[in-house]
């Protein structure tokens, strides 16, 4: 029902910034509760920050004063400015929206490992590869 389509990503040098954007097509007349995931090689994915229908925010301790997420509802898109980046900010980037409007529990998973098995209970992007060189 939901289409979610990264863009922004690059490469840069330690302490420079990026924008990430994540397009959304599809049902997106309803409310989702949303997050930014990251994986880098051979690791899990973790939540990195999350925006719910209300517009409150949650964000991972090691990214907190450093990325802001946002979303623009008349344009269905979330954003993530991500600034001050570092080499452990490298990773492969994912959108996600919670599918269930109902229970909304996106901002559980902020700063934590989502477990596989949770996979399949939100909308995913095809990622975004951020690369940050010291």
């Amino acid at each position: 029902q939901v289409q979610l389509v990264e863009s922004g990503g690059g490469s840069v040098q330690a302490g420079g910034s990026l924008r990430l954007s994540c397009a959304a097509s599809g049902d997106t007349y309803r409310n989702y509760c949303m997050a930014w995931f990251r994986q880098g090689p051979v690791k899990e994915r973790e939540g990195v920050a999350g925006i719910d229908q209300f517009g409150s925010t949650s964000y991972a301790d090691s990214v907190k004063g450093r990325f802001t997420i946002s979303k623009d509802n008349a344009k269905n898109t979330l954003y993530l400015q991500m600034d001050s980046l570092n080499p452990d900010d490298t990773a492969m980037y994912y959108c996600a929206a919670e599918i269930d409007t109902r229970n909304p529990v996106c901002l559980q998973w902020v700063g934590r490992v989502l477990p596989a098995s949770h996979l399949r209970y939100n909308y995913w992007g095809q990622g975004t590869q951020v690369t940050v060189s010291s």
